[in-house]
């Protein structure tokens, strides 16, 4: 308990790179009723391991919520109003992520970000996300803003060619990721998970990214 033991900390800021901060603790006191609004998601549109272009699939468990979801298969990437499982709109933002992701755009430096779509990815031992970057959107004037709850992970941010090497920030329960400008379109991923056990997310790391993709 004591590793995770959070709950005292005020929240800053940490300048990273042109165009990227970390809003550490920004999700803090939110956290119990954005683990609450996740439940109430999954429980519509439910987690699943998506297949990649290429046939694999995705050591992520994942689902969205909001006007668009993020979807990937053999037809490509790509972001559509309804779940490939249900062939239903996806389940409306909760206000708490909407407030959240506003919020934080804003203290990153990005006033007038509304999100559209949220991302719910789930993270268990070993999962992992490679080097990517996000491209699937209309307009890279809005930044991508990304929120870690549960275990502690690595996330690597590169530069816009997938061979520059990324540097390394530790992200844990709380903080917020917000990156746009000349960052917007840099390589990122997060490095494999290791295993533990949190005491609001078990053996898991949420991470809900928030993005306008139209």
């Amino acid at each position: 308990m004591e590793l995770f033991d959070t709950a005292g900390e005020s929240p800053w800021l940490e300048p990273i790179a042109d165009g990227l901060v970390v809003l550490r603790r920004h999700a803090l006191e939110p956290a119990q009723a954005l683990l609450s609004a996740i439940d109430r998601v999954t429980a519509e549109a439910p987690l699943v391991h998506r297949m990649t272009p290429g046939g694999h699939p995705m050591s992520v468990a994942m689902t969205c919520c909001g006007e668009f979801g993020w979807v990937t298969d053999r037809q490509g990437y790509r972001y559509q109003r309804t779940s490939p499982e249900t062939d239903f709109p996806w389940p409306p933002m909760p206000a708490v992520f909407r407030q959240l992701a506003q919020n934080a755009a804003v203290e990153a430096g990005y006033p007038g970000f509304d999100p559209d779509a949220c991302l719910i990815n789930r993270y268990a031992r070993g999962a992992k996300m490679g080097l990517h970057q996000d491209r699937d959107e209309q307009d890279f004037r809005w930044p991508i803003v990304s929120v870690s709850l549960g275990l502690p992970i690595n996330f690597q941010f590169g530069g816009r060619q997938r061979n520059e090497r990324p540097r390394k920030i530790l992200l844990e329960h709380g903080d917020v990721v917000v990156w746009g400008g000349e960052s917007r379109l840099n390589y990122h991923g997060v490095l494999t998970l290791k295993a533990g056990e949190h005491p609001l997310t078990g053996p898991y790391r949420y991470n809900l990214t928030f993005r306008r993709a139209r």
